[in-house]
């Protein structure tokens, strides 16, 4: 863990109370108004034995609250298994940029060390020649290129320039100004130190010089188009995903924009399993996460699950699959009606609820239909293990309803 006074760290659904000099009313102030969905914080009254009282929310990353100062929101897993978890999220395995990260001490010495590998990576590109493709261009030129556009040229009375329309080979192209958006948002953060903002500068300056700014967002990342030029792109936008999914809205302290990197951890959950599971899955099944169902003739409701486990021949439903990353003792009702819900809207007789740790009191009931049954991802140990451990039971399960065989 850091060691430094100037960093306050919280873990996960924790409380922490500091007294007056460890936290200042203007930071208590800037918590509350940016971040009180993050970070619950109570003011000093006896109470609270006249000390400032946080809650971490069930986030995880760093908060920067100017001149030096910051929180750091810890997770309750092993550090290590939370960068593993989104090495999977962000489907990252297959081209090994987090090795030699797993060490890291602080999850803000892990953005730092990522953002040092996609400025690297891009250095390495820029040196083979940054991608370019062609577009269309039109402009009123003092010579021919490409087409001359004859209707815009007849209007004229007075020929001093040709208007023309001709292919660019151009740099300033969406893939490129991804990357530019992703430093410019790295480099605004306030996370980063000396140690890695002299790389990220010299990264965001191969393309300022030669690329638009304009703002993306995570989803433009996603389900690009890569070709034999541009192939090696794909793990820059992946790298650029991490980034830009996780940034904060800006803070403005004083004369500085500061950007918080935050990562929700039932969002991370539910993302992690699902691409754990995906990977692998007997081949006889197939995994679809975040499938909507409409409701009513014209769709005004609509219905999202996390995760349906179908028959890759049949395509007949197998198994709906909810995660849930609570702390519950044992199934609340909300969970138990939403995944019934769930099921019966697309026929299905099977329902699970996943958790990252076991329940006190595991749950195993069909009082109709459909049966419900808990099961647990521990992300607290292997999680190879304990992937493996929730496949079995799953299979187990469809085995014992009779739903398939495996």
């Amino acid at each position: 863990m850091n060691d430094d006074a100037s960093i306050i760290q919280l873990v996960e659904y924790e409380s922490r109370f500091l007294l007056p000099p460890e936290l200042t009313e203007v930071e208590a102030h800037r918590i509350y108004s940016k971040f009180d969905d993050k970070v619950a914080v109570e003011w000093p009254t006896p109470k609270t034995g006249n000390r400032w009282k946080l809650t971490s929310s069930g986030w995880v990353g760093f908060v920067p609250l100017g001149e030096g100062r910051g929180i750091s929101l810890l997770p309750k897993v092993p550090l290590g298994n939370l960068f593993r978890m989104l090495e999977y999220a962000y489907d990252l395995r297959s081209f090994k940029p987090l090795e030699g990260l797993y060490d890291c001490e602080s999850i803000r010495d892990f953005y730092e060390r990522l953002a040092k590998i996609l400025a690297l990576r891009l250095l390495d590109r820029a040196r083979e020649g940054l991608y370019k493709t062609y577009r269309e261009e039109y402009a009123a030129l003092s010579f021919v290129r490409g087409r001359i556009d004859i209707l815009d040229f007849a209007r004229t009375p007075v020929k001093t320039t040709v208007p023309c329309s001709f292919e660019d080979h151009a740099i300033d192209v969406e893939d490129n100004q991804i990357i530019a958006w992703t430093f410019h948002t790295i480099l605004r953060s306030g996370i980063c130190t000396e140690r890695s903002i002299p790389i990220l500068r010299k990264a965001e300056r191969v393309l300022r010089n030669s690329v638009d700014l304009k703002p993306f967002c995570a989803f433009d990342c996603i389900d690009r188009n890569y070709n034999r030029l541009n192939a090696d792109y794909e793990i820059l936008h992946k790298l650029c995903r991490f980034f830009l999914e996780n940034t904060g809205p800006t803070q403005n302290l004083g004369d500085c924009s500061m950007v918080p990197f935050l990562v929700d951890m039932a969002s991370l959950f539910e993302l992690f399993v699902a691409r754990w599971i995906e990977q692998h899955l007997d081949i006889r099944c197939l995994l679809k996460s975040q499938e909507s169902f409409p409701i009513g003739e014209k769709g005004a409701l609509k219905m999202v699950m996390d995760l349906v486990l179908y028959d890759r021949e049949t395509l007949r439903p197998l198994c709906v699959l909810d995660t849930k990353y609570k702390a519950h003792s044992t199934v609340s009702n909300d969970d138990y009606y939403q995944v019934v819900a769930y099921a019966d809207a697309i026929d299905c007789e099977i329902a699970i609820l996943i958790y990252p740790k076991e329940l006190e009191y595991p749950f195993d009931e069909k009082p109709g239909r459909i049966r419900v049954k808990t099961a647990v991802f521990d992300i607290g140990s292997d999680l190879d293990q304990s992937g493996n451990k929730l496949l079995e039971r799953l299979y187990a399960v469809l085995q014992t309803e009779k739903e398939t065989v495996l």
